[in-house]
């Protein structure tokens, strides 16, 4: 089988509160997966329901193949896991706890641990209780990581952590890629999976809202150009190109968006003496906002099936 995760109108309610409402999506295997939302969207609720930590009101999962209900002792050998809460015994020091828990999966090398502590700066030898949030979140990680599981489920890895180390993650999970492992990570950060995810979904309020490839929500961000003339332009000779939008003119300066080529606004700027130009490209992380607002244009519907290359974003 070719999917890692499969989500069929899978649905969580909390009382009168829903938590997760039809979602239908499928990870295929080798590919790092983004799961991104704001706090409380429903991130960690669809990945308890993976591990089988709580249960569906309706709908079903399958990971690697198997049900997480019927098959949960031989899937969780298989799979890597850092929680979003992740707590053990504080008493412990971490190498203790890391070796503790490697017994439990049938045993790591120690050349790994100790070969992921290092490239964390991990001090083993500390005990957890005296260990700041990010050093405790190192421990997680490396706990996650060390068995090299078939799957691994992140839910917000990096919290905690500073740059230097957040950038060391990416290059964890870049090789986990490049070694066959799937990687599914949930955030609420665009920039943090924006550098190694194939795919990334975003959720909001437990609904699927986009469902996309990075390089297509790259391809759909926008130009926000500004540019000054020697002397003032008419409008209409702007508002009407293709792709212009949001035009506005202030003396001798225009400021407008372009979705799409921006030629035909170059062009018609040539006419003019141009004294000086600015264009940024829209921040993923500002398209990402806008899903979580609600003004991207996107109306979901569960029929999202998730497969490769379909876009589900208007």
């Amino acid at each position: 089988m070719n999917t890692a995760i499969e989500l069929d109108r899978l649905t969580k309610n909390y009382g009168a509160r829903r938590g997760l409402s039809d979602l239908t999506l499928r990870v295929e295997r080798g590919e790092v997966f983004g799961y991104l939302g704001p706090n409380g969207a429903g991130k960690s609720t669809t990945i308890r329901l993976l591990l089988d930590l709580i249960r569906p009101t309706s709908g079903g999962a399958r990971v690697l193949g198997l049900d997480p209900r019927a098959q949960a002792v031989g899937l969780h050998r298989r799979i890597g896991y850092l929680a979003g809460d992740f707590v053990v015994d504080g008493r412990q020091r971490a190498g203790e706890c890391l070796t503790f828990l490697a017994g439990l999966r049938g045993g790591v090398p120690a050349p790994r641990i100790t070969g992921l502590a290092d490239r964390l700066e991990l001090d083993l030898s500390a005990r957890i209780k005296s260990l700041s949030k990010g050093n405790r979140q190192k421990v997680g990680l490396v706990q996650a990581f060390m068995h090299e599981p078939e799957l691994l489920i992140l839910d917000e890895p990096t919290a905690g952590l500073d740059p230097l180390v957040q950038q060391t993650f990416l290059d964890l999970v870049a090789e986990a890629r490049d070694a066959g492992q799937t990687v599914f990570m949930s955030s609420h950060i665009m920039s943090e999976v924006e550098a190694v995810a194939d795919r990334v979904a975003i959720i909001r309020e437990g609904r699927l809202v986009a469902l996309d490839t990075v390089a297509d929500l790259r391809a759909r961000s926008f130009l926000q150009v500004r540019i000054t003339f020697a002397a003032p332009v008419p409008a209409a000779e702007f508002a009407t190109l293709p792709g212009v939008g949001d035009l506005t003119i202030e003396g001798t300066t225009l400021n407008c968006r372009v979705d799409g080529s921006p030629d035909a606004l170059v062009k018609a700027a040539a006419r003019h003496t141009v004294t000086a130009l600015r264009a940024d490209t829209q921040d993923l992380e500002d398209l990402f906002h806008a899903y979580y607002s609600g003004d991207s244009g996107y109306s979901g519907d569960s029929s999202d099936t998730g497969e490769p290359g379909t876009v589900h974003v208007t």
